[in-house]
């Protein structure tokens, strides 16, 4: 049975990821020390659990020259880019890939790295966005997936590395607290705004991103090749709210809350006079198109297609239990 090495298992996507490779992978996954009792036990008993924080370099390094993977599958990392304590960025995201690489090389294992679709920034400079638009290097966070991606395409490049990258789009599915969550909340509550103007936005199924990690370890195409991971297409963002709206209250979201978009310009301008990158996503991710060309993801792997609407339906109905406490 191939050996897997997962990083992230404790995170959305790994979790999912974890999941599908059983039974067909013999899987080692690094957690956190310090990662919750309970997250760890509602891990599959068949997975072998490695306590290494991906900050430990030194742990890390001797580790990896220890044990040998057919496949390493690198998704966890320190997200956001919100503090402005770059370097616990550095050693986490960084150094460590850096570290996971070598080990890649040095027993040739197969190197799957998880990028994100904000190397392209959070609102790409064109739509949709491919493998040649220009990165962003718009907060930190971007800033060490660009870095890592280059480490990766140079050591294939090289010959030395049997290594690909899969770059998701922000993800949806039960469990997750993230943006589709909010979004719904928000939606719920009456208090999400945006602009008059029609724009799109592209996320990903939890189910479409953790099939793409599974089949990427099988993958006969040449080292260096990069994927964006998203929908099969976008969802035009008003007819997304209204869907919320729809399945939570039977009508459609209200028109009073579209507002002129030199509010969301307002908001964004003093965003980046205060370096708040937080409000600054939050305004460009509620006001402007960001979708991706997955034509090539498609073409290369046996995904079933999912679209936001209607296949959000599930964060929908997960966000009403959690409201109803049930």
């Amino acid at each position: 049975m191939p050996s897997v090495l997962l990083t992230g298992i404790t995170g959305f996507i790994g979790g999912h990821t974890a999941r599908k490779l059983l039974p067909a992978y013999d899987v080692t996954a690094l957690v956190r020390p310090s990662s919750l009792a309970d997250k760890k036990a509602a891990l599959p008993e068949q997975i072998r659990l490695v306590d290494i924080d991906l900050n430990d370099g030194p742990k890390l390094a001797a580790f990896l020259r220890e044990n040998r993977f057919d496949h390493i599958l690198h998704i966890g990392a320190l997200r956001g880019g919100r503090t402005s304590d770059h370097e616990k960025y550095r050693q986490t995201n960084i150094l460590a890939t850096e570290l996971l690489i070598e080990g890649a090389k040095r027993h040739g294992s197969r190197f799957v790295y998880c990028s994100s679709v904000g190397v392209f920034g959070a609102i790409p400079v064109q739509c949709p966005a491919n493998d040649q638009t220009p990165r962003r290097e718009d907060n930190f966070y971007h800033v060490t997936k660009i870095r890592c991606e280059e480490m990766v395409r140079a050591a294939a490049r090289a010959g030395s590395l049997d290594g690909f990258i899969l770059r998701p789009a922000i993800t949806y599915g039960p469990g997750d607290l993230g943006f589709p969550f909010t979004l719904t909340k928000l939606v719920d509550k009456g208090l999400l705004f945006f602009p008059k103007k029609p724009f799109s936005i592209h996320m990903t199924h939890i189910d479409t991103i953790s099939d793409a990690f599974v089949q990427s370890l099988s993958y006969q195409g040449p080292p260096g090749k990069a994927w964006i991971v998203a929908d099969a297409k976008p969802a035009v963002f008003s007819e997304l709210a209204d869907f919320i709206s729809q399945t939570l209250h039977c009508r459609d979201y209200p028109r009073s809350r579209r507002v002129a978009s030199f509010w969301f310009g307002l908001g964004k301008r003093a965003a980046k006079l205060i370096r708040n990158e937080l409000w600054l996503s939050r305004f460009e991710l509620i006001s402007d198109n960001w979708f991706y060309d997955v034509s090539d993801t498609y073409r290369d792997f046996r995904l079933k297609p999912a679209s936001a609407i209607p296949d959000m339906k599930n964060v929908i109905e997960w966000y009403q239990s959690l409201k109803s406490g049930k």
